[in-house]
């Protein structure tokens, strides 16, 4: 299955199964390659995120005109801040941002679960680091990578490449098939 790129720079379509590192400065504006990603070409999206809470993902796609009928949204920092929440079919939490296994178990059941082009946002794996620390990210990036190829789906990974160093960034970009980078400028490059 092929899926539309609209990330400029980029290829016009990737195959399923591709996994992309967006590599972006730590104060980056990456809300508008994030939601043009997630609304391309989509039957259904994740979002998972371990930097902001569900209410705020939902603010973000509310107001970039991504349909929210196809989305669900992984909050991993609402219950270790004790946020009020309330599970259903859209909104899913797991208990911490280190709970990478929490976090893959969730991303296996929306692939599971859902039919057509799948397409999923991670928000972000500086966060995932910080909580996990660097061996086990890597880890759960590689089980949602290897979830990616089995459902035939694809992935937008968020990295902020002015917080690691350049050793970090190394190995989590040798995970990934294709990496955009955005500048400070907000123009973007592309290696695929």
């Amino acid at each position: 299955m092929e899926y539309t790129l609209a990330i400029d720079g980029a290829p016009e379509t990737i195959p399923g199964g591709t996994g992309v590192l967006l590599l972006h400065p730590s104060t980056g504006e990456t809300d508008r390659i994030d939601t043009d990603f997630l609304s391309t070409d989509t039957d259904n999206l994740l979002a998972v995120s371990t930097r902001t809470s569900a209410r705020e993902v939902e603010q973000k796609l509310e107001y970039y005109e991504v349909d929210e009928d196809r989305a669900t949204i992984l909050d991993t920092i609402s219950i270790e801040r004790g946020y009020t929440r309330r599970a259903s079919e859209n909104l899913r939490y797991v208990a911490s941002p280190d709970d990478w296994e929490g976090i893959v178990d969730e991303v296996e059941t929306f692939l599971e679960s859902h039919d057509g082009k799948l397409r999923i946002s991670f928000d972000s794996l500086t966060e995932l680091i910080y909580y996990a620390d660097e061996d086990r990210a890597e880890r759960a990036v590689e089980e949602i990578l290897d979830l990616l190829a089995t459902h035939d789906a694809v992935g937008l990974f968020h990295l902020a490449k002015g917080v690691h160093d350049e050793a970090t960034v190394d190995r989590f970009r040798d995970l990934f098939d294709g990496v955009v980078e955005l500048a400070e400028d907000d123009t973007t490059t592309a290696d695929f």
